[in-house]
């Protein structure tokens, strides 16, 4: 075998062929050529991109506020009406009913003081003599 020859065909001075790993390699990129982008178009949109991930990232984040501040206005309510069952517990230990549970058991909902009531029973019996 001469080796002067490559795979491919005859070796010339301008082009050179390497075999590395049983495969034919040849001088030179592969693949597209990097098109000529203005560099100043480039730049403008990167800067559009990053405008717009700022405004993404700050409507990420006045959403995300506000679920939060919706979660805590609700621990509140949760709070609060775990403070009403515990005085009403606390009333009946000492053998006392309380008005509003003589009302729930009645299903006499009118004898409830203005926001005494429990807001799960009364928005269910709201829902259904509504219906």
């Amino acid at each position: 075998m001469d080796d002067n020859k490559c795979p491919s065909g005859p070796m010339t001075d301008s082009v050179c062929c390497q075999m590395v790993a049983g495969k034919v390699k040849k001088p030179g990129k592969r693949g597209r050529k990097p098109a000529k982008i203005d560099l100043k178009a480039k730049l403008e949109r990167s800067r559009q991109s990053a405008r717009e991930c700022r405004a993404r990232k700050k409507l990420r984040y006045q959403y995300l506020e506000e679920l939060v501040s919706s979660k805590e206005r609700a621990i509140c309510a949760l709070r609060e009406e775990l403070e009403m069952y515990k005085q009403w517990c606390s009333a009946m230990d000492q053998g006392k009913i309380p008005s509003e549970i003589k009302a729930l058991l009645t299903g006499d909902e009118q004898k409830l003081p203005q926001g005494a009531s429990g807001t799960k029973t009364s928005k269910k019996n709201n829902i259904s003599s509504s219906a």
